[in-house]
């Protein structure tokens, strides 16, 4: 399989041939270390935190240290797995320009914290295979001529026409360096100046990346997120995303983690539109087990912002599995914005624009992208969740219900859910971060001393009710077979302002109703037998039965034979 593949990446047997043999030799390396992972898929009881390995710090201590016991105190009930976001040495964007793949940011601590915080919980370890820091050595030793580092990244000339490439960002695409000879070189960077891409038409690039793949099995992940993974690729004169060579390159990555180390999940993160984002699942066996749900985050907050679910719901209907082998990574909010592009084509522009314009009403801010017609246009919405779905002026009740209705949605549709830090802690907008780095996306990444957040969650009303009312909800879904990211799903017709849908697995069939409007609604509930899974109140109804969902409430009613 590895020479197949190899062949249709690089066109050429020779190659094939060689690097089909190093390939075999790397793993029979690392099979001598062979781990056996923990679960071979996944189920209801896996939900994903999504956070820094410094979110939380004490004085003197290693941070992963700090987080193991936070984690202990706060989150165990909850989690099953904890995505960290890279905690490697890194010069900018919060960890995602890579000095080396393969030591630990020295304030985190070292390999022996990560493997602390293992016994708790599984880990999922961010790879961030497109780019690296522009401080690397390996990029130093290129800018130095070092023969061992030759074609490692892009350069170009800088007149080079590259209007057809998708731009996520609007710094110019080729960034002037100097080496050692006081040349220029012009260097392809996708997202800044600070992370140069890497050349994977070099095949030492790739057979580098595998040595990396293969070292994160080695330090117990059992979760590789591919992050950035559909720019991997250049070709002048395409999009330059999505390339087929990109799709054989995981296809080959799946091959090598498969014959290591059975039952590692790979994920892609791929912030694009619905129909590109899925085409990463494969044939269903051959790429990705799991992609990011880029949809979710803009279409949730689009609902309940507008009280409408019309779109909401047309957009789930086409919402399916390539193969029982594989799910989705569910989320509302992460370390970066939310996107955009994955809603153009469901979301007339026009009302992405009044989105955009309510929000930034409302505090939020925006990051662009440059189009191939070098104009701009809103790529991401820069606040938290919580933030996100309401006024500054709105009372705090309706900020706290609003978005306890978008975690139910979240944790109850097909897939796996993933919550990130700062939505566990009822985080409102960092405007201070902001101004400190000029960065927007530091609206949503405040780090917090443990004493600080531990008081916090104690004192402050907001987030104190957030975070006992999200674990309460996730506990209660870990023991629901009918919510296993598999099961089924059967949308129920409702009203504009209501989504409303049947879990079912092994038998099991969960009933659930959530109002997203700040009016109250009627639903029709059928004849049978409930429990409600919150209360534990046991509902008969003889006949169809008229109930009023007060604003912005959302019910999980068990259907019992």
């Amino acid at each position: 399989m590895y020479k197949e593949l190899l062949k249709e990446i690089y066109q050429d047997s020779a190659i094939a041939e060689r690097y089909t043999k190093e390939i075999e030799k790397k793993i029979k390396h690392y099979q001598k270390k062979r781990r056996i992972a923990e679960k071979l898929h996944w189920d209801e009881q896996d939900i994903f935190l999504i956070t820094y390995g410094d979110q939380f710090f004490e004085n003197r201590e290693p941070t992963l240290r700090t987080f193991k016991k936070f984690y202990q105190k706060y989150l165990s009930e909850s989690f099953s797995v904890v995505h960290f976001l890279p905690f490697f040495p890194y010069t900018s964007d919060d960890g995602f320009s890579v000095v080396d793949y393969q030591v630990i940011d020295e304030h985190l601590g070292t390999w022996e914290e990560v493997e602390e915080v293992r016994h708790e919980v599984r880990l999922m370890v961010d790879f961030v295979c497109n780019h690296m820091s522009a401080e690397s050595t390996w990029f130093q030793e290129y800018l130095n001529s070092n023969n061992d580092y030759k074609d490692f990244f892009i350069e170009l000339p800088p007149d080079t026409q590259t209007s057809s490439v998708t731009r996520p960002r609007t710094s110019p695409l080729l960034t002037k360096f100097i080496d050692q000879e006081d040349k220029e070189k012009y260097i392809w960077t996708t997202f800044s100046a600070d992370q140069v891409d890497l050349n994977f038409k070099n095949p030492k690039v790739l057979m580098k990346m595998i040595d990396i793949l293969l070292f994160y099995l080695e330090k117990g992940a059992d979760f590789i997120r591919l992050d950035a993974v559909g720019f991997l690729w250049k070709e002048l004169g395409t999009t330059c995303i999505h390339l087929p060579e990109t799709h054989k390159i995981i296809q080959l990555f799946r091959a090598v983690v498969d014959k290591a180390a059975l039952g590692t999940v790979l994920i892609t993160e791929t912030n694009v539109p619905h129909k590109d984002n899925i085409s990463y699942f494969g044939n269903g066996h051959n790429e990705a087990q799991m992609v990011y749900q880029f949809s979710l985050p803009p279409l949730a907050l689009h609902a309940i912002r507008t009280g409408n679910t019309k779109v909401l719901k047309k957009w789930l209907k086409t919402i399916d599995f390539t193969s029982k082998k594989t799910t989705f990574f569910n989320f509302l909010a992460s370390h970066d914005g939310i996107g955009l592009n994955p809603v153009r084509g469901i979301l007339p522009e026009t009302e992405i624009s009044q989105l955009v314009e309510q929000l930034k009403e409302d505090g939020a801010l925006v990051n662009n992208k440059q189009n191939s017609d070098g104009t701009v246009s809103p790529y991401e919405i820069n606040a938290t969740y919580l933030d996100a779905l309401s006024s500054p002026t709105d009372r705090e009740e309706w900020k706290r219900d609003r978005f306890l209705v978008a975690h139910s949605l979240l944790v109850t549709l097909p897939g796996v859910p993933a919550v990130y830090i700062q939505s566990v802690l009822g985080s409102q907008n960092d405007y201070e971060g902001v101004a400190k780095t000029g960065e927007n996306r530091k609206i949503n990444r405040k780090k917090y001393a443990l004493a600080e957040i531990e008081t916090a969650l104690q004192t402050e009303p907001l987030r104190k009710t957030i975070y006992e009312e999200l674990t309460r909800m996730l506990i209660i879904r870990k023991k629901e077979k009918a919510f296993h990211p598999n099961s089924t799903i059967d949308l129920q017709t409702t009203g504009d302002s209501l989504i409303s849908f049947i879990r079912e697995a092994d038998g099991e069939q969960i009933l659930v109703i959530h109002n997203f409007s700040d009016q109250s609604a009627d639903y029709l509930l059928p004849e049978g037998n409930y429990r409600d899974l919150f209360s534990g109140q046991v509902i008969h109804c003889k006949q169809v039965r008229t109930c009023n969902l007060q604003p912005y409430e959302y019910v999980w009613l068990k259907i019992k034979n």
